[in-house]
């Protein structure tokens, strides 16, 4: 399965929430898409159908494929832990994740096209996996001959999000630091990884 490329706001208003940002088209059409849209009667959902939804929402807010999600899922249960927190763990440790928590570009797709043009560098090194896991007091920073480019300053310029307790960011520098992995009351997203770890669990 590729990755999902089509419109954002039908996937937002897919699951009832703007999990790409801000979007004015949910706040218009807080209903599912499609032609009967608000009107149309719905079965109500299996248990199965609810914690299916669950891992999809994770998988389109965090923009990794299925097979991805689900090694990330067998390394987090793998892991000492609680297995739903370690797994949103992961998927907040990946340096795309942490390039747009840090304000360095406004959406995540974005970061990642940052990482994979080989903008951002990894303890002074360019690093362009976007899934690169992070390791704590990893220094994360914007490669010299970037630093100018139009996306980041306006990005950087332009942040009004919440900076992250596990994050530190010197804009000198134009660098931040990864602290730790973060606590699960520290992760922002409105996910119930239980219902992803019972699914995975059948």
């Amino acid at each position: 399965m590729a990755r999902y490329k089509g419109p954002r706001s039908k996937i937002a208003r897919k699951f009832g929430e703007p999990i790409y940002g801000p979007d004015k088209v949910l706040e218009r059409k807080n209903y599912p898409p499609g032609m009967h849209g608000i009107n149309k009667r719905r079965r109500k959902q299996s248990e199965y159908g609810i914690q299916l939804k669950e891992k999809q929402k994770a998988k389109y807010t965090y923009g990794v494929l299925e097979k991805q999600f689900s090694n990330f899922f067998k390394k987090a249960s793998r892991s000492k832990g609680v297995t739903g927190e370690v797994l949103l763990q992961l998927l907040e440790s990946r340096l795309d994740n942490v390039v747009y928590r840090l304000g360095l570009a406004p959406t995540r797709s974005a970061a990642r096209q940052l990482v994979t043009h080989r903008h951002i560098t990894v303890n002074s090194e360019i690093v362009n996996i976007p899934s690169f896991i992070l390791k704590t007091g990893d220094i994360i920073g914007v490669r010299e001959k970037s630093r100018s480019l139009e996306v980041i300053v306006n990005s950087i310029a332009s942040f009004h999000g919440t900076k992250m307790p596990w994050l530190e960011w010197d804009n000198d520098l134009m660098a931040g630091k990864f602290m730790n992995r973060p606590k699960r009351e520290e992760i922002p997203e409105n996910i119930k990884e239980q219902l992803i770890v019972e699914l995975y669990s059948k």
